[in-house]
């Protein structure tokens, strides 16, 4: 069954957040780089990259339905933050609205009874508890951290780890 035109034009609705989403998480790289905080440059990095994949599984799954991609301009991101924990307070509240998006997304295909497209949007209702989850420790890390230098500097070398 091929996609209806409102569920069509929502998936490449998102599809354009998640290419955004991976632009803003290469602006937050590129201000820890500039910061010499490689570690927590790797994390965007590797956050960015995902935000990418989710773009292509919507991007198959439209093409999968008999759909066509169409593809919208990105936004231009914000590039400086007053800290750390600035930004990452930006990245946990980008992922709740993304999180919104995507439940928005579930409620059309109920709303279509779309019973392939809702079980497809599974896999990102449950990827975006762990997408909230992982930057919301962040800021509680980087909350209890606070001015300690020392400890963002250790803090840098274990995000640096993320693969």
């Amino acid at each position: 069954m091929k996609l209806e035109d409102k569920m069509l034009n929502a998936l490449n609705e998102q599809i354009n957040k998640e290419i955004f989403s991976a632009y803003l998480y290469y602006s937050m790289a590129a201000y820890f780089d500039s910061m010499n905080l490689e570690g927590f440059a790797n994390w965007m990095k590797v956050q960015a990259k995902e935000e990418l994949t989710h773009a292509q599984k919507l991007y198959d799954y439209i093409y999968d339905k008999g759909g066509i991609v169409e593809l919208d301009s990105i936004e231009k991101p914000k590039k400086e933050w007053e800290s750390p924990l600035e930004a990452f307070k930006d990245a946990y509240e980008h992922e709740l609205s993304v999180t919104q998006s995507i439940d928005e997304l579930v409620d059309l295909a109920k709303e279509l009874n779309d019973h392939a497209t809702q079980n497809f949007l599974q896999w990102f209702v449950n990827e975006q508890v762990e997408e909230e989850a992982n930057t919301k420790k962040i800021v509680d890390t980087l909350q209890m951290i606070g001015e300690s230098k020392t400890a963002l500097f250790m803090y840098n070398g274990q995000l640096g780890s993320r693969q």
